[in-house]
């Protein structure tokens, strides 16, 4: 294709400036505040807020108008974990005869079910073929639709580890492009993955539920690997986010300054403790069990990997209930790819089943996890300066958590893109 002709499809592809608008609904959470604002009135311009208040006071002489009668405005909500290009229903043996790019369609379809259920960013922390950088990247040229996507490539790993190819046997050398061993072959890592877009590093500090050959409480990286993925990170201006089941590795990976802390599922007391003095951020996903064990085999899923599930679930739960009390800052993440994307939302019931507050769980899909990515200037409440990115719901969501998973519009840069009233 000629450069002119290149240049003239991506002004065609490129997203449209949003006009003025106007956004009225019969309520809205202000997640900061910690209240209900009846008859609020949303002034947006070029896709961000520019005034929040009441239809009494807020009025729009041009541009549009975006009714929401009847439902509840929330800000769009934002997991801190999830893995889009996967597919929890098919079985093993099927996707190994799936051509390698299969799995890039397979994300882009599924970032557009994530939007539709409310979630205007997700933080995809693992993929292969650099796949969720170029959904970002066709999803901000207008080309599909789906959630800003916040991405972590490759994640890093030990050989053998978590993040390792650990299901082939040793004749294909299967390697993940994310695996090394010491602390120079990690920062080497670091650098790369960066260079081809991630956002945010992704470390295997324990073994896992769905990986062979590695038991979930075993570290596999030693703090000082973790320290330096963790400082090389922060040189290049980039969060990091360890997977880490076993307390050993947990506290290993909070010392070592990791941002984020996934699953936790055998964190301790002293887990805790250090989670919260260090203000380290607890993503735990304890909803996702509920699907593997249901559906699990039938999907093909092996025994053993069942087994490791059936080992942590409550331990998890009753960890996440004692880090919330405790007043760890704590994040959505689903682990959707685990269970279908559709159902992430589904998360929000359990924490509160578990101990958190209706707003609590709202906040640890918001304004929390606005905090944890450094983006709480664009991203997770209803207020001037941010982008417009808002769910419209039924029912009042600080009084059954449950309305969350009734979105019945969702607005992105204050465009709506999901309507279904």
């Amino acid at each position: 294709m000629k450069p002119a002709l290149i240049i003239a499809a991506l002004i065609v592809s490129a997203p449209v400036a949003a006009e003025s608008v106007l956004i009225t609904a019969d309520r809205m959470v202000d997640v900061l505040g910690g209240r209900m604002v009846e008859k609020p009135a949303i002034l947006v311009e070029d896709g961000r807020i520019t005034r929040v208040g009441t239809q009494a006071d807020v009025t729009l002489p041009d541009g549009g108008h975006i009714d929401l009668q009847g439902l509840t405005l929330v800000p769009g909500f934002i997991d801190m974990h999830v893995h889009l290009t996967t597919d929890p229903a098919m079985p093993p043996m099927e996707a190994f005869v799936r051509t390698d790019n299969y799995w890039t369609l397979v994300g882009a379809a599924n970032a557009g079910r994530m939007l539709e259920t409310g979630f205007t960013t997700v933080r995809n922390v693992g993929s292969e073929n650099f796949d969720d950088v170029a959904l970002k990247q066709a999803i901000e040229d207008g080309r599909i639709r789906g959630p800003r996507i916040v991405p972590g490539a490759y994640s890093l790993g030990a050989t053998g580890g978590h993040c390792d190819s650990t299901f082939l046997p040793p004749s294909f050398n299967a390697r993940s492009r994310g695996v090394a061993d010491g602390v120079e072959a990690l920062r080497a890592k670091v650098r790369e993955i960066r260079k081809y877009g991630a956002e945010v590093i992704k470390v295997c500090a324990t073994g896992g539920v769905f990986s062979r050959n590695t038991e979930v409480g075993q570290q596999q990286l030693r703090e000082e690997e973790l320290k330096a993925i963790a400082d090389e990170a922060r040189m290049w201006g980039l969060r990091s986010a360890a997977h880490a089941h076993g307390a050993s590795g947990i506290k290993a990976a909070i010392r070592a300054g990791i941002t984020t802390i996934e699953h936790a599922s055998l964190i301790d007391d002293e887990g805790i403790r250090l989670a919260k003095v260090n203000g380290t951020y607890l993503s735990m996903d304890i909803y996702n069990t509920d699907y593997t064990q249901a559906e699990g085999a039938r999907n093909g899923v092996l025994e053993d990997n069942l087994r490791k599930d059936r080992e942590v679930a409550d331990v998890q739960r009753e960890g996440f209930r004692k880090a919330s009390a405790a007043g760890v800052k704590m994040l959505f993440g689903s682990d959707a790819g685990v269970m279908p994307h559709d159902q992430a939302v589904r998360q929000f019931a359990v924490m509160v089943r578990y101990g958190m507050s209706p707003l609590q769980a709202l906040r640890a899909a918001t304004s929390t996890a606005a905090e944890a990515l450094n983006r709480e200037k664009d991203l997770g409440a209803i207020a001037p300066g941010r982008l417009a990115d808002m769910v419209a719901v039924e029912g009042d969501p600080l009084a059954d958590v449950t309305a969350l998973e009734r979105a019945r519009a969702v607005l992105k840069g204050g465009a709506l893109v999901v309507d279904r009233r």
